[in-house]
């Protein structure tokens, strides 16, 4: 072992411990006092569901980290990067092909071990708490689009990382850079109209009161609104949502068909307004340009480390290649990556007060967002009293006490 297998080996049993430390934790964090805002809104015998939803995920969620962990070791350890690199070789390919068979190689193996799992959780934990109303067929269908998705998509992108590593020389950290930024914002712009539908049908909401509702709102703050979509998110889940997607023409403004059944009309205007304030913040925006800086960052990091000579043998791996450079590189890049993860949900969690405080401000209706969220968390069996470490490990939103108490702190002034 030399010092890079050191530090990944300390990097990701660290991560694994913070999390299991995080989990438990977060367990210890129930009460079976239901919280003073909920009271008859959450009936004992549902609050108790909630509570054994979240253990029986928290203990899977671990299961899968320990499961994840065991696997990365056998591969690494097995020699098995070293076998599959023999094995990639063995073809006698240029370094650009043998660089897509080796990655795609990699990822179909780690998308069939993680199959259990994801069957496990739809099918069972999901099924168990009457969420789950995935299909088997469903189910193969969204993993086969996927996964052609994952190769049309990502596999022009991989090809030009390859090549330009391969001939580039120093600068060619930038010119991925460059070309990655471009590869984010065309699937950026083009996931709500084109990729999107491959896997849920939208339809215009329909004319009524809802809608006049929210087209009168969205004109009361001068927002260019001309249609709002209802995905059928009840082909896969009985949980609610709604969503902000895109952005120019392309943008989409999503309920959910669960959300919009459970939901008064002044509720889903406070939701929507939420969302509008998300794009009115550029919140969509400032995500994106960030994504963007951290894929710079990673791509700078990985131009350094790419000829160190240590990072191939950390993996038994007798001969230096770009392609096998990038699969390690991210190993190695795991301790940043496990920080830039917690910075960028900070940041999600900022804005997703400011875009509550957006809602309240421009609907004058606190108490609609605040029965919204309430019915949501009822419906989701959300954790109500989430412990900080877990919250800042896992959470892209505020904990949704902490989110009412602000609202009702800004209808109290």
């Amino acid at each position: 072992m030399n010092w890079i297998s050191i530090v990944i080996i300390v990097a990701i049993t660290g991560e694994l411990l913070i999390g299991a430390l995080a989990d438990y934790l977060n367990r210890k964090s129930m009460r079976p006092e239901l919280p003073a805002e909920f009271v008859g809104w959450y009936d004992p015998q549902r609050y108790r569901k909630a509570q054994q939803y979240q253990v029986v995920n928290t203990r899977f969620s671990l299961m899968t980290a320990l499961a994840s962990y065991t696997l990365l070791l056998v591969m690494w350890f097995g020699r098995g990067f070293s076998l599959l690199d023999q094995w990639v070789r063995s073809w006698d390919l240029a370094p650009m092909p043998a660089g897509l068979l080796f990655i795609g190689t990699l990822g179909l193996l780690i998308s069939l071990v993680s199959l259990p799992f994801r069957l496990y959780r739809t099918f069972i934990i999901e099924e168990r708490f009457g969420f789950n109303r995935t299909t088997w067929t469903t189910f193969i269908a969204d993993r086969v689009k996927g996964l052609l998705l994952a190769v049309l998509l990502g596999t022009p992108l991989l090809a030009g990382v390859l090549l330009f590593f391969e001939h580039a020389g120093a600068m060619a950290w930038l010119y991925c850079w460059l070309a990655a930024a471009l590869y984010m914002l065309i699937v950026h712009f083009a996931a709500p109209a084109w990729i999107m539908p491959l896997f849920n049908k939208f339809t215009p909401l329909e004319q009524g009161e809802l809608r006049e509702a929210i087209l009168s709102y969205a004109r009361s703050i001068r927002f260019p609104l001309k249609n709002v979509f209802v995905m059928d998110g009840s082909r896969r889940s009985a949980k609610s949502n709604a969503f902000f997607s895109g952005f120019g023409r392309n943008k989409r403004i999503v309920l959910f068909d669960t959300l919009v059944e459970n939901h008064s009309s002044a509720e889903l205007v406070a939701v929507l307004a939420h969302e509008m304030g998300h794009y009115r913040k550029k919140h969509i925006v400032l995500s994106l340009t960030a994504g963007i800086l951290q894929t710079g960052l990673m791509l700078y990091l990985l131009s350094l480390l790419m000829d160190t000579p240590g990072l191939y043998g950390a993996f038994f791996v007798d001969t230096p290649s770009i392609y096998s450079g990038l699969v390690f590189f991210t190993l190695l890049y795991s301790p940043v990556a496990f920080f830039t993860g917690i910075i960028m949900r900070v940041l999600s969690r900022r804005y997703e007060y400011q875009a509550d405080r957006f809602a309240v401000d421009t609907t004058d209706d606190p108490r609609s967002m605040i029965d919204a969220l309430k019915k949501l968390s009822v419906q989701n069996l959300t954790n109500l009293l989430p412990h900080r470490l877990y919250v800042v490990l896992n959470y892209s939103h505020p904990p949704v006490l902490d989110r009412i108490r602000v609202i009702a702190s800004v209808q109290a002034a």
